[in-house]
């Protein structure tokens, strides 16, 4: 931009050398033509600055526009859950914000487990602001047999696996999450449990359903 801006200014200086007499005319005193050259560098340079100025500004600006990477990492994203089964974990698990966010279809006899004993948990009743209010329920849901969580650990950010059937040798006898890094465990409400590592509950991301068979992560009514 800047050597641009130079050469224009370069060509201009020369042609008004070369072709002054059409600039000024052929029977002006050199004091007049003096005067007429100053005005006609001051006006050339003043042009160049300017375009300098631009050409410095526009990249300057820019920088303060968030990446088409970066709108793309806060966007909203659409889950088919039209295959997911009973008792699943929705595969490929997708991604919201650079996240895992797990989507696990509950049978009835799973959300009657969940609403039984709730004394090996931590905040059975999410009492830590973990979850959007329409998810501070039992199932941690808008509907019951549907849970959506962000996969990542309360405790150090690990990513929690998924066990439909539980790990009784770690009274973890109803199904849920488990993390192996540091022992933390989760049931399939992403309710952390009592006396481990993660201090607290799986976060439920804000969505909405626009079918039956599609969950829009990242959008709800508060965040639409």
């Amino acid at each position: 931009m800047w050597y641009s801006c130079y050469g224009v200014a370069y060509a201009i200086f020369c042609a008004f050398l070369h072709h002054r007499p059409l600039f000024l005319g052929v029977s002006v005193s050199d004091r007049e033509v003096n005067r007429g050259r100053r005005r006609f560098l001051i006006g050339a340079s003043s042009s160049v600055w300017g375009l300098g100025a631009v050409g410095v500004a526009v990249p300057f600006v820019r920088s303060w526009s968030p990446s088409a990477k970066a709108k793309a990492l806060g966007a909203p994203i659409k889950v088919d859950i039209s295959k997911l089964g009973d008792g699943a974990l929705l595969g490929p698990i997708p991604a919201w914000r650079g996240k895992p966010v797990f989507v696990v279809r509950r049978t009835p006899a799973m959300i009657d487990a969940l609403k039984a004993n709730t004394e090996p948990l931590s905040d059975p009743v999410s009492v830590r602001e973990q979850q959007p209010k329409y998810a501070q329920n039992p199932t941690r849901s808008r509907k019951p047999e549907i849970g959506v969580y962000v996969g990542i650990c309360t405790h150090l950010g690990c990513s929690p696996k998924f066990h439909i059937d539980g790990i009784p040798e770690l009274a973890m006898t109803k199904g849920g999450f488990f993390c192996p890094c540091h022992g933390s465990k989760f049931d399939l409400a992403g309710r952390v449990y009592k006396n481990v590592p993660a201090p607290a509950n799986l976060v439920v991301p804000p969505y909405s359903f626009e079918s039956d068979t599609v969950i829009n992560i990242g959008v709800d009514e508060e965040n639409a």
